[in-house]
């Protein structure tokens, strides 16, 4: 299906003062069967039964690493434009953002400003990033650094179009960037001061452009709507159904027999199941939950459609659990390093809730300051951490702001709830649980 060796090659314009006839820049990647094996997780040898679905795994692969050159290709092409005829009279403007369809800002993880949740984007700078990218017709790149210092080096080197952050006008910027778009004022007692988002002064049309597009009103309404987020109980569409069906007859839900015939494909206790579906969407079928996660599990539309499953079908009960155990299984395989069953639990759970990067942050963090990054009770105290800048900007965080203590919670609720239907509910256990623990880390938190 494959040659033995891929190759391919593609031209890609130079940021302006390049992008002509007479300049572009040709790349060459070569990759070869053996390199797309060694990342291949479907790779098995000796296995003629999965020829195809390697084939095809390493198409996709291929694909990806295509897909990464194209991605260096537009990082070369905006650096360069500094340096072709070594003067700021090269401009990369709105007109070649355009061209290119790819608005690129840079801001720093936060709650305020921009972070992932469920697999999706979330923030009030993403959020109006978003809405002018969809102005002006282009797709927009989200990019974070550590400081106001990367920020402006990311700016100045046109590797972003725009500092996704209100920069107080007090603060000294050089002469070569200036400010446009979203602003806000603040009030430091004696006056107020203006902070805005900031680009370069070479790009006059993209400040044009921001300047008539940003109205006030627009920022006050995504702020109020992302702080809805963070309320105790954040708005969602669902009816709360009774935690256990019929105690007498040994009914948690009227999804029992799907959790019972599922849950061993994961080498899970059916209850525990049913615990995490009651967190989830107290057992109801029509569940949508502020961040678009739909059904019993919770599953989001682009959860289902990578597990091949169609997301149309989300609120049908045996389609959300399925696609909640695929989900699971892999979540299994990522953190197989975690030995203990019981242990690899807590992380999974949390990874479901919060997203697999951030677990892996939160151990990260515990494993820098001397602690088992295995341990769920070593972890958790940071995964409560993670909602604080000194952590979530930390140079070993490669996800960013987490919504730490919701994921803990989540995490502390369903053990809770998978001990008492274990006591109430007679079934064949395959885990022995260790018991629900109020955990050092809420108290690790304070301060």
């Amino acid at each position: 299906m494959l040659n033995h060796v891929l190759s391919f090659k593609f031209n890609n314009y130079l940021c302006k003062g390049s992008r002509n006839k007479h300049s572009t820049k040709q790349t060459h990647c070569f990759i070869t069967l053996h390199h797309i094996k060694m990342f291949n997780p479907l790779h098995v040898e000796h296995d003629s039964k999965r020829t195809e679905m390697k084939e095809l795994s390493m198409v996709f692969l291929f694909l990806l690493f295509f897909s990464s050159c194209l991605h260096q290709e537009k990082r070369d092409a905006r650096s360069s434009q500094q340096n072709i005829s070594g003067n700021s009279d090269n401009i990369y403007d709105l007109d070649h953002i355009q061209e290119t369809g790819e608005l690129i800002a840079v801001t720093i993880s936060g709650r305020d400003t921009y972070y992932k949740y469920k697999g999706k984007n979330w923030g009030v700078q993403f959020e109006l990033c978003q809405a002018f990218a969809n102005s002006i017709g282009a797709r927009l790149r989200m990019e974070t650094v550590r400081d106001t210092n990367e920020l402006f080096v990311k700016l100045k080197e046109c590797e972003a179009d725009i500092i996704a952050l209100e920069i107080p006008q007090t603060y000294s910027i050089s002469s070569d960037v200036c400010y446009a778009g979203s602003w806000f004022l603040t009030d430091n007692g004696s006056q107020a001061i203006k902070q805005q988002w900031v680009v370069r002064k070479s790009s006059p049309q993209l400040k044009e452009a921001l300047d008539k597009w940003y109205m006030p009103s627009l920022r006050t309404y995504l702020t109020e709507r992302e702080n809805s987020y963070f309320l105790p109980s954040p708005s969602s569409n669902r009816k709360v159904h009774a935690p256990i069906l019929n105690r007498k007859k040994g009914v948690i839900s009227p999804y029992d027999a799907t959790f019972i015939r599922h849950a061993p494909s994961i080498g899970w206790d059916w209850r525990l199941l049913a615990a995490q579906c009651y967190q989830e969407s107290a057992f109801d079928t029509q569940a949508i939950s502020w961040a678009g996660a739909v059904g019993l599990m919770q599953i989001m539309p682009e959860t289902a459609e990578h597990l091949n499953i169609n997301s149309r079908h989300l609120q049908q009960p045996e389609k959300n659990i399925q696609a909640a155990v695929l989900y699971l299984r892999e979540l299994h395989h990522s953190f197989s390093d975690i030995k203990g069953r019981m242990e690899r639990i807590h992380f999974i759970l949390a990874a479901y809730n919060g997203g697999a990067g951030h677990v892996r942050d939160a151990m990260a963090l515990a494993r820098k300051n001397g602690k088992n990054p295995h341990s769920w009770q070593d972890v958790a105290p940071y995964i409560l951490q993670l909602s604080k800048p000194e952590y979530y900007n930390d140079p070993d965080v490669q996800y960013g702001y987490l919504r730490g203590e919701e994921t803990y919670n989540y995490v502390q609720s369903i053990i809770k709830r998978w001990e008492t239907y274990r006591k109430v509910i007679p079934g064949v256990n395959t885990i022995t649980p260790q018991p629900a623990k109020r955990s050092s880390a809420k108290k690790n938190n304070k301060g």
